[in-house]
């Protein structure tokens, strides 16, 4: 059994994953078609008919092996169609995969995300063994800070609570007081100020989604400067742009954007959030300024909605593949091991956040309040 140890702050890899070759070769068959056709109809628009004969043989293969291991797959947003919608059996943002971690009953999770992700799926079901595809699955917001840096920030600010963002390390939550994510930060850093009897919050590691909370709360905030390599690119003038090029087209973006797109975009909120507004209002035309594949997923689930497709991509969640899903469960590779001194204290931080009522729809953030000062701690 290959095992990584994740504990380590800021972990890096640049080697190359090793394949291991199936037993026996996986070709297109009659019989993955038949196993697999009902799927190509979820997917046929954003999978193109000769593409599919490559994925048919992984995910048939992926799907008997699931059922032979009892093992699930949690499927990330930003995952390719094909593995969002042909293999992962549940799905979601950061905030929706921290929930199903804690509940899921089979014995085998293969998180289809990255790296926190899988440590939050281990910390939240400790007795479970997590796999991760792709070691090199990392994360560039999750990069930005260390536990220690997190331990600095407490003993110069010991009467501030520290809400880190779900995207960091078990380090970083180990050292953390709540976690948030974008879809319901604003709620945690209000419910973080009453409890510590506060109008100051230290809300890491994400500046941008700290700036943009700040702007719908009055609740001061403290931040980290860090960003998500995806969301920094998006500019004001790419929303011109686009309503230039695209007449009516719907603009939605994410608070990990920066303040301007936000400002200039129609509708600002968390994965969940965007695809919620996409289902209940069935926009003429619709971008999403997030990540490439969570047009795809969300396109599929509305085909009445034309998708303008201009998005950036990342890396480390393409790092997954079917390929790689599939060594992952039919070599257990490879599994997360979080220390449990730390997944102890980072699990309190994680459930404190889960142990909030669940808000009745995802939390828009209201881009006609005026830009509020954020001081870097």
């Amino acid at each position: 059994m290959d095992r990584l140890d994740w504990t380590r702050p800021n972990w890096r890899c640049d080697a190359e994953p090793t394949h291991i070759a199936p037993d026996e070769p996986l070709v297109y068959d009659d019989a993955v078609r038949a196993e697999t056709n009902h799927l190509y109809e979820r997917v046929k628009d954003v999978i193109l008919p000769d593409e599919w004969p490559v994925h048919a043989p992984l995910i048939a293969a992926i799907n008997r092996l699931k059922k032979e291991r009892g093992a699930i797959i949690l499927a990330h947003n930003y995952m390719t169609p094909e593995i969002f919608a042909c293999v992962g059996d549940l799905s979601g943002d950061s905030l929706a995969l921290a929930r199903m971690a804690a509940s899921v009953d089979e014995d085998i999770i293969v998180q289809a995300g990255v790296h926190f992700m899988a440590e939050t799926a281990k910390i939240m079901s400790p007795e479970k063994t997590v796999l991760i595809p792709d070691m090199r699955a990392g994360c560039s917001l999750a990069e930005s800070i260390t536990g220690a840096d997190v331990a600095a920030i407490k003993a110069k600010y010991p009467d501030y609570p520290i809400v880190t963002y779900v995207n960091t390390s078990a380090a970083v939550k180990a050292e953390a007081d709540v976690c948030c994510t974008s879809g319901n930060a604003v709620q945690v850093t209000e419910w973080a100020a009453r409890e510590w009897k506060t109008d100051t919050v230290i809300l890491i590691p994400d500046e941008f989604l700290a700036k943009n909370v700040a702007a719908n709360t009055d609740i001061r905030i403290l931040t980290w400067k860090g960003a998500c390599e995806v969301h920094e690119r998006f500019t004001a003038e790419d929303v011109d742009a686009l309503r230039e090029g695209h007449p009516g087209v719907v603009v939605l973006t994410h608070p990990e954007s920066p303040e301007d797109v936000v400002k200039a975009a129609d509708y600002t909120g968390s994965t969940a959030g965007m695809a919620a507004f996409v289902k209940n209002t069935q926009p003429e035309k619709v971008v999403l300024l997030t990540e490439c594949s969570m047009s795809d997923n969300v396109a599929i689930e509305n085909p009445g909605v034309k998708f303008v497709r201009p998005c950036n991509l990342c890396p480390h969640m393409k790092r997954i593949t079917l390929q790689n899903i599939y060594d992952a469960l039919r070599y257990n590779r490879f599994e997360i091991e979080v220390d449990e001194s730390v997944a102890e204290r980072a699990r309190r931080s994680i459930q404190r956040m889960l142990d909030l009522p669940k808000p009745d729809s995802p939390g828009q953030f209201d881009k006609d309040r005026p830009p509020v000062e954020v001081g870097l701690v």
